[in-house]
């Protein structure tokens, strides 16, 4: 057998990352950038979904099993299904380890929602 190589790969600081949109008082935004942001905030819209982004966000190691966060009154399959949509909008990253999946806020993503709706700028 060979030796596998290791391959450094770079670290994005999260400094470094852009919102996709301006600020709402910067201007009128793109077709692009409101259709961007609104499938966001249209995956947040829904109580269930906002409950386990919630609990995602406010889970200690800043990732959370699902096994940890199913329980928010609908049937598992529904968990998937909003976890899904929450995934599909960038609001949520996930990693599967063995037979669970893990679940971490995309804080560039969040970030972006804020600096739209930030008011001072």
């Amino acid at each position: 057998m060979s030796k596998p190589e290791v391959v450094e790969l770079p670290v994005l600081q999260e400094q470094a990352m852009v919102p996709c949109c301006p600020p709402i008082t910067a201007g009128e935004l793109s077709q692009a950038d409101a259709e961007k942001m609104a499938a966001m905030f249209k995956a947040l819209s829904d109580p269930v979904r906002l409950r386990l982004f919630s609990r995602v966000a406010s889970h200690p190691d800043g990732e959370a099993c699902v096994c940890d966060i199913a329980d928010v009154g609908v049937s598992q399959p529904t968990v998937s299904h909003h976890l899904k949509k929450l995934r599909e909008a960038g609001l949520l990253t996930s990693e599967r380890r063995g037979t669970w999946v893990y679940y971490q806020v995309a804080p560039s993503v969040v970030a972006a929602m804020s600096a739209m709706l930030d008011l001072r700028a």
